[in-house]
């Protein structure tokens, strides 16, 4: 590595290296024969006998202009804008600058059971719904925006005292719905509820065996309303509803039922195994329906009995089905798994119908 110190040969061989060769001779910075200085090659590198003379930044062309940037009236550091360039077309003037897209709003989705509710059936605002509950008007659902404080705690406790679903929900959902909601937002039911006590008194008064349906996790409104026109058609004195992840009388299930409400009663319950318990001890049978259950053809449908029909996708759930009394299921063909939850219960409501008339 000695042979080739600073560029030049060994200095033994006399500027040569081991094979007779002459070392490289570094030549001065520029080709002028003498060496500049650091502080001479800073001002700008030569090319050739002219040396480079470096432009200011704002001269040069399609760049950007460094230039204050002011928010709220005050200078802003190490900010910079574009600073658009004459244009030939324009007569040397300054092309515009692209106005800026405003960024789309995105809305949440509606709630699967209230998105088509009617303005009279929404109740905005805390002092309204403070006095319907006040008035026990029956109330579907209360939608509350989270943190809230103050006087709206006292409307909180005060439904469910009154036993109203409470949901906390983003504001921006309730913004979706309505306008001024003050944080809160109800839906009222499109018709009323009979209590359940009150329900299962009316077989006793016309005098006939009990014939009720009870819906478990029905979800779609307008399989409710097709439901309840049946049960109506069919002589059921009542339909039976729970309070939480099943639909109740919103305004497209009670438009489905077209009119069935004003000849059939509906109730509401917070606990329906309970409910279906207390039938029981009355002599009602609880009969389910299921598609691996027994065929309703042969199996006896008089008497007091109650029809459950469960959800449209899962069916009547695990716990609800172990507290019935049997299980019946209508004759599938072509592999089919089973029907539309309000076809299936008007069919089997005809069942016990026709039942009840030859007893």
């Amino acid at each position: 590595m000695s042979e080739y110190r600073n560029g030049k040969g060994g200095r033994r061989n006399g500027g040569r290296n081991n094979f007779g060769e002459r070392g490289f001779e570094r030549k001065p910075y520029g080709g002028s024969g003498e060496r500049r200085t650091f502080g001479e090659r800073k001002a700008g590198r030569p090319t050739g006998d002219r040396p480079y003379e470096k432009k200011p930044y704002g001269e040069r062309k399609g760049g950007f202009e460094q230039k204050p940037f002011e928010r709220n009236g005050r200078p802003e550091r190490f900010a910079s804008r574009p600073v658009r360039m004459p244009s030939p077309r324009l007569g040397g003037r300054p092309a515009p600058m692209p106005a800026a897209r405003p960024p789309r709003p995105v809305e949440p989705a509606p709630h699967p059971f209230y998105g088509d509710a009617e303005p009279e059936n929404i109740l905005a605002g805390r002092n309204p719904i403070r006095e319907a509950i006040k008035a026990g008007r029956a109330i579907e659902r209360l939608l509350v925006a989270r943190g809230l404080t103050g006087s709206a705690l006292e409307i909180i406790a005060r439904a469910r005292q009154a036993g109203i679903v409470v949901q906390e929900v983003e504001r921006s959902r309730l913004d979706a719905i309505y306008p001024n909601h003050q944080g809160m937002l109800a839906y009222a039911s499109a018709a009323d509820y009979l209590p359940f006590e009150e329900l299962l008194e009316i077989p006793a008064e016309r005098g006939e065996d009990a014939f009720f349906v009870v819906l478990d996790g029905v979800t779609d409104p307008h399989n409710l309303g097709a439901i309840l026109r049946t049960a109506a058609c069919a002589g059921a004195h009542g339909v039976i509803v729970p309070e939480r992840r099943a639909v109740g009388l919103v305004p497209a299930a009670v438009k489905a039922a077209a009119g069935a409400l004003e000849h059939i009663a509906v109730s509401k319950v917070g606990n329906l195994r309970q409910a279906l318990e207390t039938m029981k001890e009355r002599g009602i049978w609880l009969t389910a329906a299921a598609s691996d259950g027994e065929d309703s053809a042969e199996v006896d449908l008089t008497g007091p009995i109650a029809l459950v029909v469960g959800a449209e996708g899962d069916g009547v759930s695990p716990l609800i089905r172990s507290t019935c009394d049997r299980v019946v299921s209508l004759p599938m063909s072509n592999d089919m798994e089973s029907l539309n939850a309000s076809v299936a219960a008007g069919i089997l409501l005809y069942d016990i119908r026709r039942a009840r008339a030859r007893a």
